[in-house]
């Protein structure tokens, strides 16, 4: 066998190397790429990224308003649906206003009797103010009766003395005697008539005295505007009218209407809930952050949050409004009992209140509920 050409192995060689060194260049590249963007990614992250937070854990709500009525009643008519848009004071549903009407009446009816009764008592005042005048008038005349009974008196007396002295003479009959003595019981009897319709006379006028204080007592002070029997009846008659006016009830706020439970025909009670409005221009964002995102987030900091109604190509921009009181858990129906055995750590979540520019609102409108993904600038101050 023939010895083998001494220059055919170190050609083989040379053919392998440059294969070996491509290799490692096209590694070596890959790596220097690797580190460049790792590079690269760590100073955007150090520069820009780290002053950002962001969740996808975020929905739209709003301070809905509850309708229900103020007043008992059937339902006459209901003039709007879901989905429904209204402004504050658009009536909503009208309930049967007849028992209201009679109220009312009644209320207006009572008023007048009670002005009336002013009236009438002012009158009697007056008529009271004269019988006392009047008793006043009897106690003089009494006065002088008695004092012509006492005269009357006087004289039967004197001619009853003298007609005595002299009887004991016989300067004087017996029958005159006998005449005198009668006379002078009955100027006594007189006299105490006289007295007795004096005291009758202050006994009228003390009691007409009296009647009228109490009279005045009523409308002392006071007019036809201002009598307490008055002002009850007048409140009275604005309680009717007021709950007459509650049969028409209207919408409290501007927004859409949801969850309308009310039908035509249905006797609906004071409180209960008949639909709720939804004011969509004034919604707001609650963003569930996780705990350890939150160190650096105040309020008052710049959010941009993209709704996944409208995709990214629409952005809304709002700022921090607070943090609520406690985490998701904590105000959970059945918060979780973490003092056990097996217990497991779990990240919680804590809402930030986010407030939406109005006018992004009003040009993309949103709906209690959205999901939105929201990253707030933890760098503003």
């Amino acid at each position: 066998m023939a010895d083998a050409d001494p220059t055919f192995a170190p050609a083989s060689v040379d053919l392998e190397t440059p294969k070996s060194n491509r290799r490692k260049t096209a590694l070596l590249a890959i790596a220097g790429a690797v580190a460049l963007a790792a590079v690269g990614y760590g100073g955007w992250y150090v520069l820009v990224g780290s002053h950002y937070v962001e969740t996808d854990n975020a929905y739209v709500g709003a301070d809905t308003a509850q309708v229900t009525p103020m007043v008992a009643g059937q339902v006459a008519a209901v003039l709007v649906s879901d989905t429904d848009t209204v402004k504050a004071g658009d009536v909503l549903v009208r309930l049967d206003d007849r028992d209201a009407q009679i109220a009312l009446a009644t209320a207006q009816a009572e008023l007048a009797k009670a002005r009336r009764q002013f009236g009438q008592a002012s009158a009697t005042s007056n008529a009271l103010a004269d019988q006392v005048a009047a008793r006043g008038a009897d106690i003089r005349s009494a006065q002088a009766q008695f004092a012509a009974a006492q005269a009357a008196f006087a004289k039967a007396e004197v001619d009853y003395n003298r007609r005595k002295a002299l009887s004991a003479n016989g300067a004087v009959s017996g029958d005159e005697l006998t005449s005198a003595t009668n006379s002078l019981a009955s100027a006594r009897a007189s006299l105490e008539q006289a007295k007795a319709a004096i005291a009758q006379a202050n006994a009228a006028r003390g009691v007409a005295s009296g009647n009228l204080a109490a009279n005045d007592a009523l409308i002392r002070g006071t007019t036809a505007e201002t009598s307490p029997d008055v002002l009850a009846a007048l409140a009275r008659l604005r309680q009717a009218q007021l709950d007459l006016d509650r049969t028409v009830i209207r919408a409290p706020v501007d927004g859409v209407i949801a969850s309308r439970t009310v039908q035509v025909g249905q006797r609906v009670a004071p409180g209960a809930t008949v639909m709720r409005i939804v004011p969509v221009t004034q919604v707001y964002v609650d963003a569930n952050f996780k705990e350890g995102q939150l160190t650096r987030v105040k309020p008052g900091q710049p959010v941009t949050l993209v709704s996944d109604l409208y995709g990214s190509s629409v952005e809304f921009h709002g700022r921090v409004v607070g943090f609520s009181g406690g985490t998701g858990s904590a105000f959970a129906l059945i918060p979780a009992q973490n003092a056990t055995g097996n217990w497991i750590k779990v990240v919680q979540r804590l809402p930030v209140r986010v407030a939406l520019d109005p006018k992004e609102l009003a040009a993309h409108p949103l709906r209690v509920g959205l999901s939105m993904t929201a990253e707030v600038d933890t760098s503003a101050k």
